[in-house]
């Protein structure tokens, strides 16, 4: 089976460097497409879906983590592994939290980037050694929003989450009932049944649970 893979990096040379790479592997390993940024790499996936994204975390228009973000919400099968100079532990962690399955940094990419795209088209998880310490907390952490949202997207409705997320981005009951297009009161009473449902106590809570689920940022 072939590995359809989309390179996305604002560098000619690097992005010429993992295709040479990957297609010379003899790993069945197919670059379908080529962008110089974020938003290039949406259209060709709207185009010809690949396998497995690799994308560069300071490309121009659109980063790799928001690319990231946007490839998974319009196709959750998405497989993407993050490309980066820097092996620092807020990178990592949001890389990870964004959905990525895979950290290459650009010093280790062209060792061991075969490697990364059969793991991760496998279904695992691939890190290179230097940032392997760094990845266990951040990996965690999505593990912990995981069972969060889990947990949420059980118990609560589709508007007591959209309430849920509203309240925790700080948006008051007044300003909740005209976006959702309800009453004050609708809203009150949403946010005391999210309340209710998860054993939350205050609005310190619902923030903090929201964060913890990934549907908020500090």
């Amino acid at each position: 089976m072939t590995i359809r893979v989309v390179i996305a990096d604002d560098h000619p040379v690097v992005r010429d460097g993992l295709r040479m790479t990957l297609e010379r592997s003899g790993a069945g390993i197919e670059v379908i497409g080529e962008a110089a940024d974020g938003a290039e790499a949406i259209g060709i996936a709207r185009k010809t879906p690949a396998d497995v994204y690799i994308l560069d975390v300071t490309m121009p228009v659109m980063n790799g983590i928001e690319t990231t973000r946007e490839l998974l919400r319009r196709n959750a099968a998405a497989k993407v592994i993050v490309l980066s100079l820097h092996d620092i532990k807020p990178i990592v962690e949001e890389a990870f939290s964004a959905g990525a399955r895979g950290y290459l940094t650009k010093e280790t990419a062209t060792r061991s980037v075969v490697e990364a795209v059969t793991a991760v088209h496998a279904g695992q998880c691939y890190v290179c050694p230097a940032v392997a310490h760094l990845a266990v907390d951040a990996l965690a952490q999505v593990n912990k929003a995981a069972r969060a949202r889990g947990a949420m997207n059980e118990t609560l409705t589709r508007q007591e989450r959209r309430v849920l997320q509203l309240v925790a981005e700080g948006y008051s009951s007044k300003e909740i009932a005209s976006r959702l297009h309800v009453s004050a009161n609708t809203v009150h009473s949403h946010r005391n049944s999210v309340m209710a449902k998860l054993n939350l106590h205050k609005q310190a809570d619902l923030v903090h649970y929201a964060i913890k689920a990934g549907i908020a940022k500090l």
